[in-house]
């Protein structure tokens, strides 16, 4: 996958050390790292081409309400919020850490691929479930279900608690475990007092590059972009529910006003402006939502 060169200018000393689909990191002067959420929006392991105003803003601005309100719990990697002009809003200096190769998914409902996995075999990674279950089905307890970080354009992999043990070992895979069920239980009777169900999120850990070796919770947390948010007015199992992310970019892209085949193997065409609006006003409605502030 081709990632777009960024489109602001940041001041000299600063050093671009990775590109991802919706994320720019940089080295910055004094050796920490600077975290850029653009408003560049993915769909089927594509980067489109059209932008989706004020949604890098709106990302940061969810993901530093979540530290604050999940700090007693685990430390996280934001150091400072003193930015270049060009990227204010969008972006946050972080601490350098030594990134973890899993993906930390929690699941409080069936839905997505642990739908698919459960219709399969009746397990989700591993983790043996009730029969009988319906998309969209609230599950007994949250389960964690971690994945493989895949590269730019590839599918993140389902694997099984065990593999996670044998890729970091067994005492760091159970406080990820740990971590991940507890922020994700935390993050989701928050949100249910606000009108929102956390359907399922992921998370990266890294360690801190010091003497304390702690586990410390970094990238986005909780974002429409890293989880799954639905309406609680609208909460029915048995179907799928209307969400706060990008549905409706996936949705027109598989439809024939789009004229695109996702098989083909060709880049997706443009968005039309209505499809622009309505995504951007879904990710304001989550912020808003979850916060209780108004977006301006």
């Amino acid at each position: 996958m081709e990632i777009p060169a960024p489109d602001y200018v940041l001041p000299d000393g600063y050093e671009l050390v990775y590109s991802g689909k919706v994320r720019d990191l940089w080295s910055t002067p004094g050796g920490e790292l600077l975290f850029v959420a653009t408003d560049r929006i993915s769909a089927y392991d594509y980067i489109l081409p059209t932008r989706i105003p004020d949604k890098g803003k709106i990302l940061t601005a969810v993901s530093l309400w979540w530290f604050d309100r999940l700090a007693d719990l685990v430390p996280n990697h934001v150091v400072s919020l003193e930015v270049p002009r060009a990227v204010l809003g969008r972006a946050m200096v972080c601490r350098r850490l030594d990134m973890l190769p899993v993906e930390c998914v929690a699941r409080g409902y069936l839905t997505g691929s642990g739908l698919a996995d459960y219709t399969r075999t009746g397990a989700v990674c591993g983790v043996q479930l009730p029969a009988g279950l319906v998309d969209g089905a609230r599950l007994p307890d949250p389960i964690f279900t971690p994945a493989t970080k895949a590269a730019i354009g590839d599918h993140d992999e389902n694997i099984d608690f065990a593999t996670v043990e044998a890729t970091v070992g067994a005492a760091t895979a159970g406080e990820l475990r740990r971590l991940t069920l507890a922020v994700y239980t935390r993050a989701e009777g928050l949100a249910r007092s606000r009108g929102l169900i956390l359907a399922d999120t992921k998370f990266e850990f890294g360690r801190a590059v010091d003497e304390f070796d702690q586990l410390v919770l970094a990238d986005e947390v909780l974002t429409p972009d890293s989880s799954r948010w639905w309406p609680v007015e609208s909460y029915e199992p048995g179907k799928p529910q209307p969400s706060f992310d990008k549905q409706f970019v996936r949705d027109w892209l598989t439809s024939p006003a789009s004229g695109w085949d996702k098989s083909s193997g060709e880049q997706p065409p443009e968005l039309p402006e209505e499809i622009v609006e309505r995504t951007r006003a879904k990710y304001i409605e989550a912020y808003e939502r979850l916060t209780g502030r108004t977006w301006s």
